[in-house]
């Protein structure tokens, strides 16, 4: 397995500064280390719902605001090029059940960026204060964006990052997609003493040359005590325990909180070129959580 380094965003969320970064290591074929896992609710018939967004709503509307906030700004630490907006400017239902998050190259409110002028906008959304929980199932029906310089991730923090600060807060990267890759997922964990390049984890690959892009796929996490498995369309790619971190803390025993966001460029995906086409989106179908059947 070669080990591709790398880095992850980081933001503000509201007045607590995010520092987020992932690692990615090389994506297993597809099926090197597959096995069925039931994916969606009605596969978790023992497990109770907690959190279900299916995006259902009037073409335009905003996501629902006792679920979800939405982040504003720019992202210095990641050399990410988008400002995220706030509204449904970049982050709207499309009326036919799906959150679509849009990346743009335009500047309409002059907004500045840490480069200056800003190139892009997109969106970022979180359920800080909203809803947190502690082990689950945790998953996603998403269809990725595509070409270079797309960042598309789903991933939790640590309810704690505004006390204890990142990484040891904690953060589990559910799926992060960049665009040099479009057959590769990658899953990762984060904490004190292997985070950015350091964090643990692997990735999936599409067998036969197919890309992310090209539908939709389910990611998901099953998160319990002292694990973390991961799977696409129910293929269960990477499993990690406090074994795997070499004596380092385990800090996935507390609530975490979810994230949805579209990144354009940064250290990790490097920037858009004159391939990449815009606008891009990440069209998100549901994102659903239940506790451990």
């Amino acid at each position: 397995m070669t080990v591709h380094t790398s880095w992850r965003r980081r933001a503000a969320l509201s007045t607590v500064a995010l520092a987020c970064c992932a690692s990615a290591l090389a994506g297993l074929p597809a099926g090197a280390s597959a096995a069925p896992s039931p994916t969606g609710s009605s596969a978790k018939s023992a497990a109770a719902a907690t959190f279900t967004d299916d995006f259902n709503g009037a073409a335009g509307s905003a996501v629902d605001g006792g679920k979800w906030q939405i982040e504003t700004g720019d992202n210095v630490n990641n050399h990410e090029r988008q400002y995220y907006t706030s509204g449904n400017n970049n982050a709207a239902l499309d009326g036919q059940g799906n959150l679509v998050i849009t990346a743009r190259k335009e500047n309409p409110g002059n907004y500045q960026c840490w480069y200056g002028k800003c190139e892009y906008t997109s969106a970022r959304l979180n359920t800080s204060g909203k809803f947190t929980q502690t082990y689950g199932h945790v998953e996603a029906r998403m269809k990725v964006p595509k070409g270079q310089g797309m960042w598309p991730a789903f991933w939790m923090l640590g309810a704690d990052i505004g006390s204890v600060g990142w990484p040891q807060s904690g953060e589990i990267d559910v799926m992060e997609n960049v665009g040099f890759e479009p057959g590769t997922v990658h899953g990762t964990l984060h904490g004190p003493g292997y985070s950015g390049s350091g964090g643990i984890g692997a990735g999936y690959t599409l067998p036969g040359g197919e890309a992310f892009a090209d539908k939709f796929h389910t990611f998901a996490v099953d998160w319990s005590p002292n694990k973390v498995t991961w799977s696409v369309d129910g293929n269960v790619y990477q499993t990690r325990t406090p074994a795997d971190l070499g004596g380092k803390q385990w800090v996935f025993d507390k609530p975490f909180f979810l994230i949805l966001n579209l990144a354009v460029g940064g250290y990790w995906p490097g920037d858009p070129d004159g391939s990449t086409s815009f606008p891009q989106q990440l069209v998100v179908d549901y994102v659903h959580v239940t506790t451990n059947d």
